[in-house]
């Protein structure tokens, strides 16, 4: 007898035109890594700025795998030739998947997949977010298709790190979480961990109160930022410290993600402290902007 597994595993195939909507840190990363899978890939952003600037992000990123044996020259070329650009929304309409990778802003998401839902005419096509905090439910019912709805959310830098979250709304089909594991597993090459669609998921519901408590530690005066960041990595073996992993995510989406899980949860451990939000005000974002709690050249 046949499963449902077993029939999904055979057809993910069915999955070869991607859109992806952004083309940000998040949305080039993932980007790069459904075209180095071999998939013809679409990415889409607001104006012909923000694309070309997400181009050459893209673009520099295969060029430096090239440069470092990831990829051989020839595959540089063949990657390259399976990503197109565009404004227009519109173009998406015969995409099997689209990932929305934009800002973690619940208006902005929602009324992009209300566009999508308009826009994307292949009947089980799967619309997906790699929101990290938003719940997916409530961008799963601004669509027509709320079953077909998921959250798959990657990981910075997304060519790198292997895991993948996928979370399920509570409209979402069984038959559309079978297929986007098999998505992430199979032709991705990831590892895909499920999660119940509560703020934070499951890795950022146990790492944005680590960073926060960083941060307020910071704040207070009780260690400097070094040996915050040093304490960590020395002490319990961490690959980077609180404060530097922050300005790697970016200090507004740490933000945007604290928002949203106190929002749903009302714990005080998930509020953003007050530097934090200074910090955002002023635009010192980190690694993107080239100052947060550390300066980047």
């Amino acid at each position: 007898m046949t499963s449902e597994r077993d029939d999904v595993t055979e057809t993910y195939t069915d999955i070869s035109r991607v859109g992806v909507v952004g083309c940000g840190q998040m949305g080039a990363g993932i980007a790069e890594v459904c075209a180095r899978a071999g998939l013809e890939v679409k990415v889409a952003e607001t104006t012909g700025e923000a694309l070309e600037i997400g181009r050459t992000r893209l673009f520099n990123s295969l060029s430096k795998a090239a440069e470092r044996g990831k990829i051989s020259a020839d595959e540089l070329g063949v990657t390259q030739d399976r990503l197109t650009f565009t404004t227009d929304l519109g173009e998406f309409t015969d995409r099997d998947l689209v990932i929305e990778a934009v800002v973690e802003n619940e208006q902005v998401k929602t009324e992009i997949f209300q566009v999508l839902d308009q826009v994307v005419t292949r009947p089980d096509a799967i619309l997906a977010s790699n929101t990290s905090s938003i719940p997916l439910v409530k961008l799963a019912v601004a669509t027509s298709r709320p079953d077909q709805v998921i959250g798959i959310h990657f990981f910075n830098p997304a060519p790198v790190q292997k895991l993948v979250e996928l979370i399920p709304a509570l409209t979402t089909s069984e038959g559309t979480l079978l297929r986007a594991q098999t998505f992430t597993e199979k032709i991705l090459g990831k590892h895909a961990i499920r999660a119940q669609d509560r703020s934070g998921f499951v890795v950022n519901a146990l790492l944005i109160p680590y960073l926060l408590s960083a941060i307020r530690m910071f704040e207070s005066g009780i260690a400097s930022r070094e040996d915050i960041d040093n304490g960590m990595e020395l002490g319990c073996a961490h690959p980077m410290g609180p404060l530097k992993l922050s300005d790697l995510i970016g200090l507004d989406t740490v933000a945007s993600v604290a928002y949203s899980m106190y929002n749903e949860f009302k714990e005080p451990l998930y509020a953003a402290p007050p530097l934090l939000q200074r910090m955002v005000e002023a635009g010192r974002l980190g690694r993107k902007t080239g100052s947060g709690f550390y300066n980047y050249p």
